[in-house]
């Protein structure tokens, strides 16, 4: 057998691996647009009066009883292997307990748009975390993707803008960089450990371990008053976005290249910078339509497919 035969896809693998790249980027969308509209949901809810860390425990709760009810209808709903320990240790500690609560922390300083997108600044992570920990061999392109994907998000979070000599201002960027280094040690962790069951019937157990875990942070703040529009926006991100945007994302990120995923993710600040601006009528200007412009270059320059052999 020839080297060309041995290392080349045949011609019957073809339609499976291009169906395959579709669903992979159909995965991408919907969790760029539902991570998007989570940020506006929660400031929202947040203004209706929820307390930030109530709100949190909620949704993380939510989330686990329809991925239970879920699977136990489907009757998955199984006690997790030990190949799967270390991708829904990763998922319940770092990607819901340790980005959110960062971010809900954050939110109630930093308007819903600008945590949005630094929280989602996950490429300033992954990058030096995938050469040191993964030894992936990232090609000069996507080092170049990479720049953009950082550089879009700098024109997006309009640095200069900001009153840094404000206290709660800068803990609250602090935090959002500690929330975006949670999420790029979830994409790391998934690529070196993939489950070995289907993600999706570890989502009841990745919403369960958080949900203990956020527990006493909640009861640090009273569980304040709660109307019919706050408790709305509680449902949809418990019911909505929590259990399908983190199926999308953990598909996503086990089965693109970290860099690319982290580029491709970048691409919901977007999303929640125009929701944040159409429903709570935060600022707007130029610099979303460059910063988006920059960060879709960079995810377009990263997936751009390798010239064949």
């Amino acid at each position: 057998m020839s080297a060309t035969s041995a290392t080349s896809p045949s011609p019957a693998a073809m339609p499976a691996r291009m169906a395959t790249r579709k669903v992979d980027w159909l995965n991408l969308v919907v969790a760029v647009l539902l991570m998007g509209a989570g940020w506006p949901l929660t400031r929202f809810a947040v203004t209706e009066g929820a307390p930030t860390l109530w709100l949190l425990f909620g949704r993380i709760g939510l989330s686990c009883l329809v991925c239970a009810a879920a699977m136990l209808a489907l009757g998955r709903l199984r006690w997790p292997g030990r190949a799967d320990w270390p991708a829904l240790l990763t998922l319940g500690l770092l990607q819901i307990t340790g980005f959110f609560t960062l971010g809900y922390i954050a939110v109630a300083w930093i308007p819903a748009g600008r945590t949005a997108i630094l929280s989602c600044a996950t490429t300033l992570w992954v990058v030096p975390l995938s050469v040191l920990l993964l030894r992936e061999a990232i090609p000069p392109r996507r080092w170049l993707a990479a720049l953009l994907g950082l550089g879009g998000v700098m024109v997006m979070s309009s640095p200069w803008s900001i009153d840094w000599s404000s206290p709660a201002v800068l803990l609250g960027h602090a935090l959002l960089l500690g929330a975006a280094l949670c999420w790029a040690g979830a994409i790391v962790v998934l690529r070196r450990f993939p489950p070995g069951r289907p993600m999706l019937e570890l989502l009841p157990w990745c919403f369960g371990l958080a949900t203990l875990l956020t527990l006493p942070l909640a009861l640090t703040q009273p569980l304040g008053q709660w109307n019919a529009r706050a408790l709305s926006a509680l449902a949809f991100l418990g019911v909505v976005v929590g259990p399908v945007a983190l199926w999308c994302s953990a598909q996503v990120q086990m089965r693109m290249p970290a860099v690319v995923s982290s580029i491709g993710l970048l691409l919901s600040p977007a999303a929640g910078l125009v929701l944040s601006t159409l429903w709570l009528g935060e600022a707007l200007g130029l610099d979303l339509a460059i910063g988006t412009g920059i960060i879709l270059g960079g995810a377009i320059i990263a997936a751009w497919p390798r010239k064949a052999a």
